[in-house]
Order: C-alpha cells, then sequence, then structure tokens
C-alpha cells in the first residue's frame, strides 16, 4: 500500500473499498496498480490507500512469491 499515486507505473482507479490495519483502524483505498522500482522488480496489486502515514508492504507476500528476504 501506498499514498503517493506517482509511484506507480501502471493504475486503475476505482471506487475503492476499505482495508484494515494491525491496530484495527481502517483506510479507503482508491485505486489498484503496479510499482517498479529497477528494470527487475515488479510489485503488482498495490493498493493506493490516501492518507496512509507510510509505504506498507506485507514480507509474507513477498516470500510466498519466491523471494528471498534479508
Amino acid at each position: 500500500m501506498t499514498r503517493d499515486k506517482y509511484k506507480f507505473i501502471s493504475f486503475i482507479a476505482n471506487k475503492g473499498g476499505y482495508v484494515t490495519y494491525g491496530d484495527n483502524n481502517k483506510g479507503k483505498f482508491f485505486g489498484i496498480g503496479n510499482i517498479a522500482n529497477s528494470l527487475t522488480t515488479l510489485i503488482e496489486n498495490v493498493l493506493f490507500v490516501a492518507g496512509l502515514q507510510h509505504n506498507l508492504l506485507s514480507i509474507s507476500h513477498f516470500c510466498d512469491k519466491g523471494y528471498k528476504i534479508a
């Protein structure tokens, strides 16, 4: 999840929905897209969440995709 819409290389806006954080607070998302931080790394299905204080990612999702986390 990110609040920075300019990070997306592709983006599909939608009416959104809500995500629930670990502390049970909710954030509204307004679209989904892909972010690339180099020529070899693509992060797919990233939610655009307005008002998010920090970018959030799931380490377990990366492990499920075969990435090694160090």
